[in-house]
C-alpha cells in the first residue's frame, strides 16, 4: 500500500506531497498523489521525523498514587519500590506499561527504550512483563528492553545479580544495563557489564553517575574500558549527572574520552530535576550533565523523560515534546536542537536507522498542528498523526 501525505508543511516552511511506499519515503515534492495512493490531507500540519523515547521505566509507570516517596530523592524512591513490590503483579505491570506505551505512541513516539528491574527483590517479573508488552505493541512501535541489574555485581556478593542479568537476557531483554556508580567498585562493575554484553553480543545502556557527588565519575571509567576492550557494540550512558559539577577542564577531558569511545549520552532532565539537589538549598543545581562540553566534543546527546508518574517522578505526560521543552529551558538548547535530542539523536543512540524527510528514509513520521518546531515544543498540541513503518498508527484514522 502507498500513502500520499498531501500539503504537508516541512520544517523549512515549504509545502510538499510526501509519498510513502513499502515503509519508506518514496518521494518529496510538488507532484500530487498517484492513482493508487491512499491520500491523507495534512493542510495546516507540520511534518517531522517521529519522536522517540530513549529511557523509560515502563514497569514503574503510573505508580505515584500507590507508592509514596516521602524524601523525594533517588534513594527514597529506590527504597519505596523495594518495600512495595508485594503491591505489584505481573498483570498489573503489563497493563500499566502498555498504557504508557500507547500514550507515548499517541504523542508521536515510534521507538522506545525501557529499563526493566532485574533485581533480587523483583527477579525476572518486569522483564517478562515488558516482553509481553513488546509483543502486544509490535505493530505500532519498536520497543527495546534493557535489563536493569541490581547491585553489587562485583565479587562473591555480586554473583546472584550477574546470574540474574544473564537470565534476563535469556528470557527477553535486549540490552545490558545496571548502575555501576552504586557498586563498591564501579570500575570493576563496568568491566562485568562489558564482559557479559560481549558474551551475548548485546549493546550496553548503563545508569551512570546519577548523583551530584563530584567524587563519582564512572563515565570516565566506562569510556576507558570501552576503548581498551575494543567493545564492538553500541554503548549508551544515561544520566551522567556528576559530570555537570566537574570543573571545565575535567568536563572537556571526559567528553573527549566519551566521544573517542563513541558512547551516546542520554540526559534525563525531567526526573533529574525532580530527584537531584534537594539537599543543596543555595544555588540548587539543575541535575543535568555537562551538555555544552559533550556537544563541543561531538558526543551524540539524546534526551528522555526517564520516569512517568511514579515514586521517581510524580508528574510527566508521556510526551517527548515535554522533554524537549525542558532541554530549551533547563539545557539552554535552541528549539531545533531540542527536537533533534528527542528524535534523530535518540535513534542514533538506540541503533535505529536515521529519519529525515527525504526519499529512501524510513517512514517514521509525525504530523502535528503547529507552524514551526518552536511552536510544537511550546504548545505540545494534541491531534497528532503518527506513522510507523509507513502506516498510520495513531490519530483515530483507519488507513
Amino acid at each position: 500500500m502507498s500513502l500520499a501525505l498531501v500539503d504537508a508543511t516541512l520544517a523549512d516552511g515549504s509545502v510538499a506531497t510526501v509519498r510513502i511506499a513499502d515503509g519508506r519515503i518514496a518521494s518529496v515534492g510538488a507532484d500530487g498523489p498517484q492513482l493508487l495512493d491512499t491520500v491523507l490531507d495534512l493542510a495546516g500540519m507540520l511534518l517531522l521525523p517521529a519522536l522517540a523515547e530513549p529511557h523509560a521505566h515502563l514497569d514503574k509507570a503510573f505508580l505515584a498514587e500507590r507508592i509514596d516517596n516521602p524524601t523525594g530523592d533517588l534513594m527514597g524512591a529506590i527504597t519505596a519500590m523495594a518495600a512495595n513490590r508485594h503491591l505489584i503483579t505481573a498483570a498489573d505491570t503489563v497493563e500499566r506499561a502498555e498504557r504508557a506505551v500507547r500514550l507515548l505512541i499517541r504523542n508521536g513516539c515510534t521507538l522506545i527504550r525501557t529499563h526493566a528491574d532485574a533485581t533480587t527483590d523483583n527477579g525476572l517479573k518486569s522483564v517478562e512483563a515488558l516482553a509481553e508488552v513488546r509483543r502486544r505493541v509490535a505493530a505500532d512501535c519498536d520497543l527495546q528492553i534493557v535489563a536493569l541489574t541490581g547491585w553489587p555485581v562485583t565479587g562473591v556478593a555480586g554473583a546472584e545479580n550477574r546470574a540474574l542479568l544473564r537470565a534476563a537476557l535469556d528470557v527477553g531483554a535486549d540490552i545490558v544495563g545496571g548502575c555501576p556508580h552504586l557498586d563498591d567498585d564501579p570500575d570493576d562493575a563496568t568491566e562485568h557489564f562489558i564482559v557479559i554484553a560481549a558474551e551475548y553480543g548485546r549493546s550496553i545502556d548503563l545508569h551512570t553517575d546519577e548523583t551530584l557527588d563530584p567524587h563519582k565519575l564512572a563515565l570516565r571509567d566506562l569510556a576507558r574500558r570501552v576503548i581498551s576492550s575494543g567493545f564492538a557494540y553500541q554503548v549508551a550512558a544515561s544520566h551522567c549527572v556528576s559530570l555537570g559539577v566537574q570543573d571545565e577542564h575535567t568536563q572537556a577531558k571526559v567528553a573527549e574520552l566519551v566521544a573517542a569511545a563513541e558512547i551516546s549520552v542520554i540526559t534525563l532532565p525531567q526526573t533529574n530535576l525532580y530527584l537531584q539537589g534537594r539537599d543543596q538549598r543555595v544555588s540548587t543545581p539543575r541535575g543535568l550533565t555537562a551538555l555544552p562540553a559533550l556537544r563541543r566534543a561531538g558526543v551524540n546527546v539524546a534526551a528522555g523523560a526517564d520516569n512517568l508518574q511514579d515514586p521517581f517522578n510524580l508528574v510527566g505526560k508521556g510526551d517527548p515534546l515535554e522533554t524537549a521543552a525542558l532541554m530549551v529551558m533547563a539545557g539552554h538548547y535552541l528549539p531545533v536542537d531540542a527536537y533533534e535530542s528527542v528524535s534523530s539523536a535518540v535513534r542514533r543512540a538506540l541503533g535505529a536507522d536515521p529519519v529525515s524527510i527525504t526519499p529512501g528514509a524510513p517512514a517514521e513520521l509525525m504530523a502535528i498542528p503547529a507552524a514551526s518546531i518552536r511552536e510544537a515544543i511550546a504548545m505540545q498540541p494534541p491531534g497528532r498523526i503518527v506513522i510507523h513503518h509507513g502506516r498510520v498508527v495513531s490519530a483515530g484514522l483507519s488507513v
